[in-house]
């Protein structure tokens, strides 16, 4: 088991390397779960992920001829960067595994760190096996992304800042992969204050922790945005430390995780990975566990594709009702179309799209269905917009986004 004196001396190692992360008080998102919320923003880092703090204190230990020979990871994301980042600035050597199928965008970020990046292997699994093989044959360094004594030590470092930043947190709600940064967090933040309620979040789809605490079997699903925290296998270090320390852990499934996210971007201003988003999700979905209380959450990372996080918020606006489908049936005759599209006018909403069917209908000849896509207020408008239409005679129906 690390200690806190373990931590503490992280964060000497650390001092000037990394940043220093804003930890601020929501007074919106405060108002929203009915908790006095703070934001950790681990976003702010240069790699935009806690990641490299632990990578930092691990690469940090190392003597002379292991930074001569040089360190191996596998990641397909933030542990990749920060192992990456650090290597270069220290001038060691650095091989970063990555599935073959990882994004582009990713590659090219661990490269421009300057890591020799092999893709390997389908998934996270196969690439690991195949890094620990590389670091046989080639004499390299293998860097844990989370079950490793200084890796835990450096993501501790966060619940340094936090309690110094907002001493009267009395609540975390921290996000579980293979469980790295809870149990630093965790470590740290009941040494300093044994009566700090530690609440894991995991996904639904991949609550290897929460398994293996409730020793049950968990079922894993195809994938979720929250890959960030995609873990089978939770750590042996972490799983000791998170049954000693953490109260509990709580689910939450992937509409919450869009819904934070889309929170986050519109209220806080702030760009989240599904992973950095968990924990205000569980805030959302786990109301009562938390209402009342002084939450710090960390918002992990902000490692998002752009086209990942352009949909998310399309499927945002559709779930609050400013963006909606309605279908209009109407005779196919002059003039028709201009009377509707003049009610949504009249009602303030602007349309998006219009998609006009006659062939692929029910509906008797000389009639046609016509959808439109429309830019509301909120669901109340759309009842209103198809209310007006009724009026007038067209029948209309709002097609909801789980339809």
């Amino acid at each position: 088991m690390i200690s806190l004196d373990d931590i503490k001396q992280a964060a000497q190692t650390l001092k000037g390397h990394v940043v220093t992360t804003p930890c601020l008080h929501s007074r919106t998102l405060s108002e929203i779960t009915g908790a006095e919320v703070y934001l950790k923003f681990e976003n702010h880092q240069f790699t935009a992920s806690f990641k490299e703090r632990g990578a930092l204190n691990k690469l940090a230990s190392l003597d002379e001829a292991q930074k001569q020979r040089g360190v191996i990871a596998a990641s397909a994301g933030n542990h990749a960067q920060g192992v990456a980042h650090h290597a270069a600035r220290l001038g060691i050597p650095s091989v970063i595994v990555m599935p073959q199928y990882t994004p582009n965008i990713k590659v090219e970020m661990t490269r421009r760190h300057g890591a020799e990046v092999v893709l390997h292997g389908e998934g996270f699994d196969e690439a690991k096996a195949h890094a620990f093989a590389l670091a046989e044959a080639r004499s390299l360094l293998f860097v844990h992304p989370y079950d490793d004594e200084k890796v835990i030590a450096g993501q501790g470092t966060i619940a340094l800042e936090m309690l110094e930043q907002q001493p009267d947190i009395d609540t975390l709600a921290i996000a579980i992969g293979g469980g790295g940064l809870i149990s630093g967090i965790a470590t740290a933040a009941m040494a300093l204050k044994p009566t700090m309620d530690v609440v894991g979040v995991e996904t639904t789809r991949y609550a290897s922790m929460f398994a293996a605490v409730n020793h049950t079997t968990a079922s894993y699903g195809p994938s979720t945005i929250a890959e960030g925290i995609a873990v089978k296998e939770p750590g042996k270090h972490t799983l000791a430390i998170v049954e000693k320390l953490v109260t509990d852990i709580v689910l939450v499934d992937e509409g919450d995780i869009e819904q934070a996210i889309v929170m986050l971007l519109e209220i806080e201003k702030t760009v989240v990975e599904g992973a950095g988003a968990v924990s205000l999700a569980a805030l959302m979905r786990h109301r009562d566990r938390f209402v009342g209380r002084k939450v710090g959450l960390v918002l992990c990372g902000g490692n998002i594709d752009p086209l990942m996080l352009a949909e998310i918020i399309q499927r945002g606006m559709v779930r609050s009702g400013r963006l909606a489908r309605i279908k209009v049936e109407l005779r196919d005759l002059p003039g028709a179309l201009a009377k509707i599209t003049s009610v949504i006018a009249e009602s303030n909403a602007n349309i998006e799209e219009v998609h006009h069917q006659r062939a692929f209908t029910n509906l008797p000849v000389q009639s046609a269905e016509v959808e439109f896509v429309l830019k509301t207020r909120n669901a109340a408008h759309i009842g209103e917009i198809v209310t007006r239409l009724a009026a007038v005679g067209f029948r209309a129906r709002a097609i909801h986004h789980d339809a």
